[in-house]
C-alpha cells in the first residue's frame, strides 16, 4: 500500500495515466495564503512529516514580523507538518503533474500548534461533538473578476468582458452576466472538476465582474479546506484570461462588498437538525444559536473582518449588514434565516467577508453558536421591515473589533487562548503599519487647504 491509496479518488483518477511529479506540502497562513514546501513525488513517498517555523503565523500581510513571540523568545522553532492524505486534490494549473496536501501543524511536544488557523477550526468542531452534535456549514464565495492591476496607486477597475466591454454592475443574477466571463467560468469548472469539488451553483452579483460561488453543507473543516483551496484555483483561472480574482472585502468603491455568509445547522446523535422539533417547529436550540450570535459576533468580527479595507464593506444600504438583527428571509438583517424545510432549517451569518481566513471565519462562527447553546439565552423579536433603518450594532474598524476581541476571555478559551494572543498582535501590527501610510485621499483633500 502506498500513500496515493489513501487519497480520496479524484487525485487517484488525476494522476492514474501520468507520472507525478511533484507534492506541494501546504497549510494556510492568516490570510488564508498557501505556505509550505514543493518536493519531489519520488521524496513525498519516503517521508513522513515535513517542518516549517512556527513564525510564518507571526508574519503581517506586507510580509513583517509581530513580536509575537513565546516565553523562549524569537528563536522560530519547528512546527512538524503532518499530512492529511484525505485532502490531496490535483493542481490543474501547473505546468507538470502536481498533487496539493493539506498538513496539519504540531508542535515539539506532539501536540496540536494552537494558533495554526486548521487546528483553532479543529478544536472549535471538537467542542460540539464532546456535546454529541455535529456542526453543519455551507459557505458562500464572493469574489471580483477585475482588470490585471501592476500598479497600487491606480484603482481597481472591471474585467473586460468577452464583448470588449467591461462588466456591467448592478446585474445581478444575470447569465448574460456571466457570460461575458464565461472563459474564466468555465476554467473555474474545470479545474474544480479535477480536484474533486463540487459547485452547488454560480451567479453573477451586484457588483461589476462580482460572482458567486456557492458549495454544498458538510463538515466545517471539509468545507474550510475547499474554500482555502477554491481562493486559489479561482486566482489560477483569472490569471489563464489576463485578468486578476480578488477576494478583497471592498476591491471598488463604488461596488459592493464580498462576503462570505456562513450557514449553520447542528445534527444530534440521531442525525437530526436540532433546530428543528418533532412537528417540524423552531426548537428552543434555533433561538439559542441565534441569541448566541446576537450577544457575541461583536467580538470576533476582528475574526470575520481581519483588515483595514474589511471595514469598507460595512456601509448601509449597499448589500452587506451593519446589524445584528435578524428575520426570516430579510437580506438586511446580520443574520438570516433562509427559506427551508424544517430538515433544512439553519442561520445564517452575513457579517464574514470573503477577506477572512475560511478556517478561522467559520471557527468564530461556531464559537457564538457554541456560547449561545451554552448560554440557553433568547434573542431578540425577529426584525420586521428594512433593518438598515435600526441601529449599527458592530465595531466600524479593526481597531475597535480588535478591542472587544481581546476582551472576550470566553472565546479566547473555545478558540485558545494562544491564539488569541498571537492574532491580535498580529493584527495590532497590520494595523500600525496601515497608520503609516499616507493615502491619495488625505493628499488631495489636506495638502493646500488645511
Amino acid at each position: 500500500m502506498t500513500w496515493l491509496d489513501k487519497v480520496p479518488q479524484s487525485a487517484r483518477d488525476y494522476v492514474a495515466h501520468n507520472t507525478l511529479d511533484e507534492v506541494e506540502c501546504i497549510i494556510a497562513d492568516y490570510p488564508g495564503v498557501a505556505r509550505g514546501k514543493a518536493v519531489p513525488a519520488a521524496k513525498f513517498a519516503k517521508t513522513n512529516s515535513f517542518y516549517l517555523p512556527n513564525s510564518i503565523y507571526m508574519q503581517t500581510i506586507t510580509g513583517e514580523w509581530a513580536e509575537a513571540a513565546g516565553p523562549e523568545g524569537w528563536i522560530e522553532p519547528d512546527m512538524t507538518l503532518i499530512p492529511d492524505y484525505s485532502t490531496t486534490t490535483a493542481a490543474p494549473w501547473t505546468g507538470d503533474w502536481t498533487l496539493q496536501v493539506i498538513h496539519d501543524a504540531i508542535g515539539r511536544d506532539g501536540a496540536p500548534i494552537p494558533f495554526a488557523p486548521r487546528n483553532v477550526l479543529k478544536r472549535v468542531v471538537q467542542l460540539f461533538r464532546d456535546k454529541g452534535l455535529t456542526p453543519v456549514v455551507a459557505p458562500e464565495m464572493e469574489f471580483f473578476l477585475v482588470a490585471k492591476n501592476t500598479d497600487p496607486a491606480q484603482v481597481i477597475k472591471p474585467m473586460m468582458g468577452r464583448s470588449g466591454r467591461p462588466a456591467a454592475a448592478r446585474q445581478a443574477y444575470s447569465i448574460s452576466a456571466v457570460d461575458e466571463y464565461g472563459p474564466v467560468i468555465d476554467d473555474i469548472y474545470d479545474f474544480a472538476e479535477a480536484q474533486g469539488f463540487e459547485i452547488d451553483g454560480i451567479t453573477q452579483e451586484g457588483g461589476a465582474g462580482q460572482v458567486e460561488i456557492n458549495l454544498n453543507h458538510g463538515d466545517p473543516v471539509k468545507l474550510a479546506d475547499e474554500v482555502f483551496f477554491f481562493k486559489r484555483l479561482i486566482r489560477e483561472a483569472a490569471l489563464k484570461h489576463d485578468c486578476y480574482a480578488t477576494f478583497m472585502a471592498k476591491p471598488i468603491a463604488e461596488e459592493p462588498g464580498s462576503a462570505m455568509h456562513i450557514h449553520h445547522s447542528f445534527l444530534d446523535a440521531d442525525g437530526n437538525n436540532i433546530f428543528s422539533g418533532p412537528q417540524g417547529g423552531e426548537t428552543d436550540a434555533f433561538f439559542h444559536v441565534i441569541a448566541g450570535m446576537q450577544n457575541h459576533l461583536p467580538s470576533v468580527i476582528a475574526m470575520l473582518a481581519p483588515y483595514v479595507n474589511s471595514y469598507r464593506r460595512y456601509v448601509k444600504d449597499h448589500a452587506a449588514p451593519i446589524n445584528l438583527e435578524w428575520a426570516r428571509d430579510n437580506r438586511t438583517t446580520g443574520i438570516r434565516i433562509p427559506l427551508s424545510t424544517p430538515d433544512a432549517r439553519r442561520v445564517e451569518n452575513r457579517l464574514a467577508g470573503m477577506d477572512c481566513n475560511p478556517y478561522l471565519g467559520i471557527a468564530a462562527s461556531l464559537a457564538c453558536c457554541y456560547l449561545g447553546l451554552e448560554d440557553q439565552k433568547r434573542p431578540s423579536a425577529s426584525y420586521k421591515g428594512d433593518a438598515y433603518d435600526g441601529e449599527e450594532a458592530i465595531p466600524r474598524d479593526i481597531f475597535s473589533a480588535l478591542d472587544l476581541f481581546e476582551g472576550s476571555d470566553r472565546l479566547h478559551d473555545i478558540l485558545h487562548p494562544e491564539f488569541a494572543r498571537v492574532y491580535s498582535i498580529v493584527k495590532r501590527t497590520e494595523h500600525e503599519e496601515f497608520l503609516h501610510v499616507i493615502s491619495p485621499w488625505e493628499r488631495e483633500h489636506l495638502l493646500l487647504t488645511v
